[in-house]
Parts: structure tokens; sequence; C-alpha cells
């Protein structure tokens, strides 16, 4: 029987613009509270000079692609977000994708899936961040459901069938309903739920992945790619890259490592400079 650990990556870059990129890392762009939000501080300028200030510190650091997400928008919605979450994620989305011709994903926090999906069919977002496609999960929101059968169907009816869907499995800050086995849940998460690449996290934000766990994912992800989504530092990609297709990185990459200062420049230097070490 082969081993997880001499099964060969996925030849999927996923996107054309990172054929040519053995592991694409993905920074992440926290948006800080927006309309609507319990934190919103009633300055909109002040947010979008957050988030663009966050986008040119990654991109003149290197990254190969860029995600948004409405971060601060504590406490979440479980599934549908007020039309204000939307307009806001919408108006940023736009913002960034004049900025810089970089790659960018969309997830709207908890899990509202076809939201994000029409953020990137209306503003040209190349992929979304789903945390539960298929299967429920408990959080601290309640008990999430998949939205594979919606988000699927909506995908195609708005014609945004090019954007694709990175589906999380075992997604961090969550319990299963019922235990499962990590190949069953990410086999039904691919061939059944439609995920175009898979999630591998650690237990909450900032926290790494248990590697074992990540090789099983690999193993079972029927050929398509795995990307690591929480956790990774400079010093861990070398161990973390022979296992994985991706990166998505916020944390690591702000202040003193706190996913709500802003990115620090130096650190996404260091953080790439490692990357292309290996």
């Amino acid at each position: 029987m082969t081993s997880p650990e001499s099964l060969p990556m996925p030849p999927s870059p996923l996107l054309p613009e990172w054929r040519d990129i053995v592991h694409p890392v993905i920074g992440m762009v926290h948006a800080p509270p927006l309309p609507g939000s319990p934190r919103y501080g009633g300055d909109w300028a002040a947010v979008e000079q957050h988030v663009l200030a966050d986008v040119a510190a990654l991109v003149t650091g290197g990254v190969h692609g860029l995600m948004l997400e409405n971060y601060g928008d504590t406490p979440f919605f479980p599934d549908a977000v007020p039309p204000i979450t939307i307009a806001s994620l919408t108006r940023l989305a736009g913002a960034i994708v004049r900025e810089t011709p970089l790659p960018l994903g969309i997830n709207v926090l908890r899990n509202d899936a076809c939201a994000a999906i029409a953020i990137a069919a209306a503003t040209g977002a190349r992929f979304v961040r789903v945390n539960v496609l298929t299967g429920a999960r408990v959080t601290d929101q309640g008990i999430i459901s998949g939205q594979a059968h919606r988000l699927l169907r909506e995908r195609m009816s708005l014609g945004a069938q090019a954007v694709k869907i990175l589906a999380d499995v075992d997604v961090k800050h969550s319990a299963p309903l019922a235990v499962r086995p990590l190949a069953e849940e990410t086999h039904d998460l691919v061939l059944r739920g439609g995920a175009d690449a898979v999630i591998v996290s650690g237990p909450a934000t900032g926290q790494p992945v248990n590697v074992t766990e990540l090789l099983e994912v690999v193993q079972a992800a029927s050929g398509r790619p795995v990307w690591v989504g929480s956790g990774v530092t400079a010093k861990s990609v070398a161990a973390l890259l022979p296992h994985c297709r991706g990166l998505i990185v916020g944390s690591s990459l702000k202040r003193q490592g706190d996913p709500n200062q802003p990115v620090d420049p130096q650190r996404v230097a260091e953080f790439m400079a490692a990357v292309r070490s290996h």
C-alpha cells in the first residue's frame, strides 16, 4: 500500500496564474468591523484605508493571491449575512481588484457561500472559501450546515463556473455533530460537495495543523489540491510544503502575529523568503 508521504502532489494549479508556482501563497485581508456589525466605528474611509494598506503590504511582499473576509464582524451570522455586509464586501473587493491583478478570493463568515459567489461574480474575484460545504458542524454560532447544494446551483445560475471553491474539512472553531473518519469527510467534500480544493486548518485561528491529519486529507482528496489554512509561519513552512499544494496565511503576517493588527511588510518578506527557499 502506498504511504501518504510517497503520494505525488496533485498536478492542478487551481488557477492558471499559478501554473508555474509550486506552492502559491494566499495572504489574508482581514476587514475591520463593517457597517452593520456591532463594533463598526462609523468611518468607512478608515475601513477602506486599512484594507488597501494591508493589500499593498501583501502585494509588495510577494504573495501570489489575496483573500478578503469580514473578519471583524463578530459575532458572526451562522449562514446568510445582511445586505449591508454583502454590499460592503463587494465595495472592498472592487477596490482590491482595481488595485492589483493578483487573484482575489472571498470568504463571507461564518458560512454565507452564496453571498461569496455573488460577490466574486460581480467583482471578478477568482475563488471563494467555504467553511462548511458539506456535513454539519457545532460552532459558536450554533449548528452550521453544508451549503454545497445551494452554492453549486448558484454558481451555475450566475455563469460563474470559473470561480473556484476552496472548502474546509474539519474546519477550525468547530466540532463535528458525529465523529466520522477524516478520509470519509474529505471524500464527501470533493466527490459529493464539488470542492475544487480542500483546506486543512488547526483548531483555531493562528493554530497549526496536525501534519498526520494533513497527510490523511491529501491521500483522500481524489487529486484535488490541498491547502494549509491556518497557523503557518516562516519557521514551519519547511515541514508543511512537501505535503500541501499551497498556503493561506493571515496571523503570522501581522504585527506581533496578532490577526487584529495590520500586515507587517517585514514579516511578509521573511515568510515569502522562507517559501522560496524550500
